[in-house]
């Protein structure tokens, strides 16, 4: 200890003054340091950890001279955390395993920040004990010097982190087994690692190597290695003498070869080689079960003639855009890359078929029966539709979805979800940034079906085999569920997803300041319902409770089974085992569980209340009129803090009262807009039901409608004051009379949200009642009846939509700038009158034209308008559905093929999940 305590004197005033700090620190009310749980102190879950050890020190706790297991979070302050390292080899000297890995915060796509950590103190090597040394999540660039000199260190996770590269001095670790150092910078690899003969698994994907040194032949202990996603050319023939290898992972590289000797690993149950370049592979491993070589142009083409020998080929792959009228495309064995007209991007690789398909794709807007959310999840993007159906491709194809960035992104994920087997199922999803606010989520398909961006919360997932496993939460590492061998007789795979739980949210219901509640958790397993041996879950108690303090009388422990909505306490049931943070039981069967801690008796029904809370979202409705064209309403449905900013945008434009009181809502609640009192919508539209207009709430996207207006009235004699009404739920069969509404507006479960004034300002002069007064046009149509039309009433909605942007829309549909200056000369001063001639003329001389209409809606878009854009392909979606519902009625075509849960798809497609 002396010899330690000297070799630390150039560091004595740094540490001295933050143990100074620390301590008057803690004395200020920083909080008791906790308490040790035998020989264990987890300080990474506390605030200021490096204070609380500190503090432990100075006061030379005795239980520290105990502690083998020690957690520190990275994110701590750099020279605090120094410092509170340099005094472990004396203040912690049984420590075995050290773990000070960052990642506790997350950046806006949701990904873990790595942590402050850039070195450690050279006195660390004084821990003769130390067996595991877990640095991962932190901003290492070179290998600190005193982690080759812990001559027992039989662990060490270095993943993401910013190596580039390893110091020879590491195969000086006699007792080293395990070794990660995933999500680095790696360009190559120190000979010495090959003197590491105690070495089991060495995992280096996701780094930037080229090539690998002869001598890793010599690690004869190796039983897995993984090396995906580097930039390996080749592989050394060495790695045939690793006899003692089972796993060997080395798919996304550049590879064009393999050594033959790899086929006769005596011991080896999986080879990896998906996605490289391999040509040419050894007769042996082709036929070898275990072996992957999707993604590989086996047997491709030669080198050119001019090509210089050795030159590989890289067949050219052909890409597509999309324009916004074609919604199929063609794809061939060669494969290729496809941008569609709404973003979306596809990936097909070289053979991912074997004989030419055509691929079609439909944007569907989301409603519940084609959104499948679980209770906590929240939609990100809308609906795509890829066919054919179900037909598998011989490769994976990659599929990148836009979507919009979640607001809570703590201990959430994003994933696509998908329909596959008659079930929806999460796929791999990784995030890319493109720009600011334009986020992917890429994925690969194996086939093609519905597809989704969803959040949810983080899922943690594992195959139980029957000797037993444990499973914890990624997200709170304070949750476990250890299944005891003999638990099932057959592997099954176990899924867990943990919720956080707002510290204000029971106390404000309950209206005690002293409850409070654990996260909640969830729990899904496939196979049986039932486990054959009881396993044990462990959850951390609620916040400000603690083992040694509270009152067991006031601890609920509550579970939910789906599909009831109701809480049952079942703390009498079980045998809760408590510790100074957490608690533990047993159960056979899996689902949803609680703890609460409140001096109330009857929780059922509470928690019922507190768990719907949890998912309601509190918004505020608006309608606004278009400042030049009031018949134009603009509703919107906006969350709370969204409100001011989106008014703010909104008001050069339009004009309106006051947005509604704050109302709340479940994601993927539908409800409607009713206009009243003599105002009425103008247009038939898809999303109207008896004249009211249809809306499906979901957080994170627009939830926004433009409605044009019109009344029966005389408007000729005085202004029209009507108003908009919101609704819960479905557009009812017999809509109450407005009376009868505002009888219901006082009751406790009515439907109604929320009454706002529109009005209709009086009409001056000669002006007629419609938009088109004093324009003499011929009826017309355009389209044709199979793909939809646009009416004259359609093209007069659009007409008064386009507003200044009419110049950009008439230049992309063909027009000439001269005939612009002609329009705006002829029809100057009046706005209005410049957008009608503009429009009704092109639509004039387009009639009969085969592809008019797409050429419309693509000029929108280029003109930034894909508000109108979209709304006319719901109008010309109505058309077709008309169109196609009357061939059916007449018996001429069979079925459309139609959604999940629709009637028209039942018999082809399985029903939503």
């Amino acid at each position: 200890m002396a010899a330690v305590a000297e070799g630390l004197e150039p560091e004595t005033a740094a540490v001295e003054d933050a143990v100074r700090d620390a301590t008057d620190a803690a004395d200020a009310g920083l909080g008791a340091p906790p308490l040790l749980v035998g020989n264990r102190l987890s300080l990474d879950l506390y605030p200021r950890g490096c204070h609380r050890l500190l503090h432990l020190c100075a006061r030379q706790v005795r239980q520290l001279l105990e502690v083998e297991f020690l957690r520190l979070s990275g994110h701590e302050d750099p020279q605090l955390l120094q410092a509170t390292l340099a005094r472990l080899p004396w203040s912690l000297p049984r420590l075995r395993s050290l773990v000070l890995k960052g990642g506790q915060h997350r950046d806006a796509l949701g990904a873990c920040l790595r942590g402050s950590l850039a070195t450690l103190p050279a006195s660390l090597s004084g821990l003769a004990h130390l067996a595991h040394l877990d640095l991962s999540f932190n901003s290492l660039e070179t290998l600190p010097a005193c982690v080759p000199q812990l001559c027992g260190l039989g662990a060490l996770l270095l993943s993401h982190n910013c190596l580039s590269e390893l110091p020879e001095a590491l195969g000086a670790l006699p007792a080293l087994t395990f070794l990660a150092a995933t999500h680095n910078r790696l360009q190559t690899l120190p000979t010495a690692l090959g003197s590491l003969s105690t070495l089991q698994r060495l995992d280096l994907s996701e780094n930037l190597l080229d090539a690998l040194p002869p001598e890793i032949g010599g690690l004869s202990s190796l039983a897995e290695l993984n090396l995906a996603s580097n930039r390996l050319q080749g592989l050394p023939a060495s790695l045939a003498g690793l006899r003692s290898l089972r796993l060997l992972v080395l798919h996304s590289n550049l590879l064009a070869s393999v050594p033959a000797g790899l086929a006769r690993l005596p011991l080896l149950t999986r080879l990896d080689l998906r996605d490289n370049q391999l040509q040419d592979v050894p007769p042996e491993l082709l036929d070898a079960p275990f072996v992957r070589l999707q993604g590989n142009p086996l047997g491709g083409p030669s080198p050119a003639p001019h090509s210089p020998p050795g030159t590989p080929v890289v067949p050219e792959m052909p890409r597509l855009l999309l324009t916004s009228d074609l919604d199929s495309f063609a794809v061939t064995p060669l494969g290729c890359s496809v941008t569609l007209a709404c973003g979306v991007r596809l990936q097909f690789p070289v053979g991912a078929t074997a004989t030419p398909v055509t691929v079609r794709y439909r944007l569907w807007l989301p409603e519940p029966r084609l959104v499948p959310l679980g209770p906590h999840d929240s939609l990100l993007s809308g609906v795509l539709e890829l066919q054919p159906h179900g037909v598998a491709f011989q490769k994976e194809v990659g599929l990148w979805l836009l979507f919009v960035p979640p607001r809570a992104r703590r201990c959430r994920e994003v994933v696509v979800r998908t329909l596959s087997d008659n079930s929806w199922s999460d796929l791999e999803t990784h995030l890319e940034e493109e720009a600011p606010k334009r986020l992917w989520a890429r994925c690969q398909v194996p086939h093609f079906s519905w597809f989704l961006v969803v959040s949810r919360p983080v899922s943690d997932a594992c195959l139980v085999p029957p000797e037993g496993t444990l499973l914890c939460s990624s997200g709170h590492p304070g949750v476990k569920v250890t299944f005891p061998p003999g638990a099932t007789e057959e592997p099954r795979h176990v899924r867990m997803q943990v919720v956080r739980v707002g510290s204000r949210e029971l106390p404000a219901l309950l209206g005690e300041p002293e409850a409070a509640t654990s996260p909640l958790l969830y729990l899904s397993q496939s196979g049986p319902p039932s486990f054959l041996r009881p396993v044990t879950v462990q959850l951390p108690l609620p916040p400000g409770v603690t083992g040694l303090s509270l009152d067991r009388s006031h601890l609920h422990l509550l579970y939910r089974a789906p599909p009831a909505a109701t809480w049952d306490d079942i703390t009498a049931q079980v045998a809760l085992e408590l510790t100074h943070l957490y608690a533990r039981f047993q159960v056979t069967r899996f689902s949803w569980y609680w703890l609460w801690y409140t001096t109330k008796t009857c929780v059922g029904g509470l928690a019922r209340k507190a768990w719907e809370r949890l998912r309601l979202h509190r918004v505020n409705l608006i309608a606004l009129q278009r400042r030049r064209d009031p018949e134009q309403v603009l509703l919107q449905c906006l969350p709370r803090n969204k409100v001011d900013s989106t008014l703010r945008r909104l008001l050069e434009r339009y004009r309106g009262p006051e947005p509604s009181d704050t109302v709340e809502m479940f994601e993927g609640e539908k409800f409607f807009a009713a206009f009243e009192r003599g105002i009425e919508v103008d247009a038939d539209r898809p999303d109207c039901v008896e004249g009211r207009v249809c809306f499906v709430f979901y957080s994170h996207l627009k939830n926004l409608k433009e409605v044009y207006v019109t009344t029966t009235l005389d408007r000729r004699a005085q202004a029209v004051r009507g108003q908009v009404s919101f609704y819960r739920g479905e557009v009812p069969e017999e809509v109450p009379e407005e009376a009868g509404a505002a009888r219901q507006k006082r009751g406790a479960d009515t439907p109604w949200m929320a009454t706002l004034p529109i009005k209709l300002p009086r009409l001056r002069g000669s002006e007629g009642p419609g938009q088109g007064a004093g324009l003499s046009l011929a009826p017309l149509n355009l389209g044709d009846a199979e793909t939809g039309f646009l009416t004259q009433s359609n093209l007069l909605n659009v007409a008064g939509r386009l507003g200044p942007d009419w110049p950009a829309v008439a230049l992309h549909l063909g027009l000439p700038y001269r005939e612009l200056q002609r329009i705006r000369h002829e029809f100057r001063d009046d706005l209005d009158g410049q957008i009608r001639h503009m429009l009704f003329s092109w639509a004039e001389r387009q009639a009969g034209q085969p592809g008019a209409v797409g050429l419309l809606v693509q000029a929108l878009e280029q003109s930034d308008r894909r508000d109108v854009a979209e709304e006319v392909r719901a109008v010309l979606e109505l058309g077709r559905r008309k169109y196609q519902e009357g061939i059916q009625r007449t018996s001429l075509a069979p079925g459309d093929l139609g959604p999940p849960g629709s009637s028209a798809s039942q018999s082809a497609e399985p029903a939503q999940a």
